[in-house]
């Protein structure tokens, strides 16, 4: 437990909400969580099923109806024709990495992860006996890891890696060429590709391909809680190759017995056409606080080596204005109550000049955050 690293952005939220509670008004662009509510059909359905009043559990992989809907999701976005018994339904995203590490890794094992990155990934490999190498990843890349990074840092203890795109912290999404080739470059060596793709949907230019698209070996983790909104509901799945369909259902009978039912239900619906129109404009919103934001930060000589193509993060270059994100991020929240995340939370490589920007707030509350952050600079 000692080798585990905190959420840094947690001590940046944790005085925020002191700060709100003496009467500041704090702008958060700190936490990634959509600032919607939850559509309305998808608060009917789950009402509908709590009245009935028998809340019991599903099977371990999930409600029938729901690994369903989620196969005709595959089919219609992706073209990917996916059996339902190899989609588990997970507690979160967080469940799906628990359940695919749980069945590729062995302690003194090995995951290649980019740095930056989402600081999970690590803690998790940490959790299991594993450990994780830190690839530092450029703009040149995307941030991404590269197929002649994965090769370079290859070895015998290698049993794979993590990729997310479109990404946390950066928001950048992988080109689809350079993404086959890496999925090809990790199977060929028999190791594990683990597709990280809660942001899918969210994408601002053309939709991103699944890993699925280019191998049935790769396990793939996804979430209602990005595009879908249903961040508190805690509800994901992790679809795994026909080897692991079995071992994965044990996993998951002993780590969770049942994803919430009321939150499959919440899921089920929030699948339906009922939704579309209105995640839809959730999508286009985004954006257009994207492009807000993006061109702030730069008239504030901010550095933003590669523009974010999905998610709603920008990880913007702070070193015209500081040599410590993190102390520069506490400044800015104890002088002008505008709490951003810093990147530390996301690696070590160049951490110390790097910040977070989540666009999870209105482009209002945003430009009222940008004059803050002018005056403080």
């Amino acid at each position: 437990m000692r080798e585990l690293t905190p959420f840094f952005v947690m001590e940046i939220l944790a005085r925020a909400k002191e700060l709100e509670c003496l009467g500041r008004d704090v702008i958060h662009l700190e936490i990634g969580e959509p600032d919607f509510p939850t559509p309305a059909p998808v608060i009917a359905a789950a009402t509908e099923f709590l009245r009935a009043g028998r809340v019991a559990y599903t099977p371990a992989i999930g409600l029938p109806s729901l690994r369903e809907a989620i196969a005709a999701h595959y089919l219609e976005r992706y073209g990917i024709d996916i059996p339902p018994h190899r989609i588990v339904v997970t507690p979160g995203a967080s469940g799906g990495f628990l359940i695919a590490l749980g069945l590729i890794l062995a302690p003194g094992q090995r995951l290649l992860l980019s740095d930056p990155g989402y600081p999970c990934y690590g803690n998790l490999v940490t959790l299991f006996g594993g450990n994780s190498r830190l690839i530092p990843v450029e703009a040149e890349t995307r941030f991404h890891l590269s197929v002649d990074a994965v090769l370079q840092h290859w070895d015998a203890d290698t049993v794979g890696t993590i990729l997310a795109s479109p990404a946390n912290p950066t928001g950048t999404v992988i080109d689809p060429p350079m993404f086959e080739r890496l999925i090809t470059a990790v199977i060929e060596r028999g190791g594990h590709f683990i597709s990280d793709e809660i942001y899918h949907g969210l994408e601002y230019a053309s939709s991103s391909p699944s890993a699925l698209n280019f191998s049935d070996q790769a396990f793939v983790v996804n979430s209602f809680s990005k595009y879908f909104g249903l961040t508190g509901w805690r509800i994901g799945w992790v679809i795994v190759p026909e080897a692991f369909a079995r071992a994965a259902e044990t996993v998951a009978q002993n780590l969770f017995i049942s994803a919430p039912t009321p939150s499959q239900h919440a899921a089920l619906a929030a699948l339906g056409p009922e939704c579309r129109t209105e995640l839809e404009g959730r999508r286009q919103e985004f954006q257009a606080r994207r492009d807000y934001l993006v061109g702030a930060l730069r008239a504030l000589d901010f550095g933003i080596p590669a523009i974010p193509e999905g998610a709603f993060y920008v990880y913007a270059d702070a070193s015209a204005h500081t040599n410590d994100s993190f102390e520069f991020a506490r400044r800015l929240l104890e002088d002008q109550a505008v709490a951003v995340t810093p990147g530390k939370d996301f690696g070590r490589y160049r951490h110390e000049r790097y910040v977070r920007f989540a666009y999870t707030t209105s482009i209002s509350r945003m430009a009222e955050a940008i004059e803050r952050i002018r005056r403080s600079l």
